[in-house]
């Protein structure tokens, strides 16, 4: 009888410890079966073709002929006589550090005046945010490219108030000016997301301000700014690492011209890669690309200590 009792406790310890392994297995299987079309989906869509572009960016590879292992003659060409490069990267960045924060700003401004609530307001919200889910297509672009020709409306209605028109877009000195503005109207979505965290700032803090003597401006520097900062911080990266892609709207509205005044960087990796099928040296400057978005992305990264903003759970605020 005890031989018998002291099996069935040798059983049922075993059940017991069996499940918990089962279970644990099982979660996890679970777990992956479920992502797995996502998971599939990044090792076939992305991670392979990225680990495969760094292995290109080492070649020569043209498209017709074969693939030649060249090492690091891509990047030293690059770097040592392509003036191309250097006029790319220029253009490029002056056009990130225009369009960045001219979007914020927009964004931020529109967000203040829409979190007001007023009749209508759910209308005017739509209204200002649908440019930013067509923004990007190739139909608005070439509708910018009419607007700023010299036949455009724009001309039409400055000249209404007696001011001479040109072709905005075809001057060296205005091109570039013509695709900021339009990456700056499409500011819906950050506006949207400046909006989330208007509504999210405590109205308490208003009012204890306002008892106090503060204004409308002290208010905005001392109270809305720093309570949206981890909002903006998440806004700029954002914007920036987007910044750094443009390509449509140059492609479409001025394909790198006048005079190479809008030849961003994407475009001039797209001229290589597609134009003149130099496959192995627009990989090199797609990781030249990648790096130039790390790195800025770090800097933003690391400055934010000195102004993000985040609120503890004890009311009182610190900084990251």
């Amino acid at each position: 009888m005890n031989r018998t009792t002291a099996a069935s406790a040798e059983t049922v310890v075993k059940s017991k410890k069996r499940p918990f392994f089962q279970n644990k297995w099982n979660d996890s299987l679970t777990g992956y079966l479920f992502i797995s079309p996502w998971l599939i989906g990044f090792l076939a869509l992305t991670a392979y073709p990225l680990f495969l572009s760094l292995y290109y960016s080492f070649t020569n590879y043209t498209l017709m002929q074969p693939i030649e292992w060249i090492g690091v003659q891509n990047y030293d060409r690059i770097f040592t006589s392509d003036p191309k490069f250097i006029n790319s990267v220029k253009v490029t960045f002056m056009y990130v550090l225009a369009s960045v924060p001219l979007k914020l700003l927009a964004a931020l401004f529109v967000a203040m005046i829409l979190s007001k609530e007023i009749k209508g307001i759910g209308f005017y919200r739509t209204a200002i945010y649908f440019p930013s889910l067509i923004g990007g297509s190739i139909g608005v672009s070439l509708l910018w490219r009419n607007i700023f020709g010299v036949d455009g409306i724009f001309n039409k209605i400055i000249g209404v108030f007696g001011f001479e028109g040109k072709g905005w877009i075809t001057s060296p000195d205005t091109a570039l000016g013509t695709l900021i503005l339009l990456t700056v109207w499409q500011f819906g979505s950050t506006m949207v997301i400046f909006l989330a965290g208007l509504k999210q700032i405590p109205t308490d803090l208003y009012e204890a301000s306002s008892v106090d003597g503060a204004n409308k401006i002290v208010q905005f520097f001392k109270i809305t700014l720093p309570m949206l900062s981890p909002i903006i911080y998440f806004n700029l990266i954002m914007g920036v690492i987007g910044a750094f892609q443009m390509f449509t709207s140059a492609f479409v509205i001025t394909n790198g011209g006048p005079m190479n005044s809008t030849y961003v960087y994407a475009l001039y990796l797209y001229e290589r890669a597609f134009s003149r099928y130099e496959l192995g040296y627009a990989s090199a400057l797609a990781w030249i690309m990648l790096v130039m978005i790390v790195i800025a992305t770090l800097l933003i990264s690391y400055s934010s200590k000195y102004w993000v903003f985040y609120e503890t759970e004890s009311g009182r605020g610190k900084r990251k």
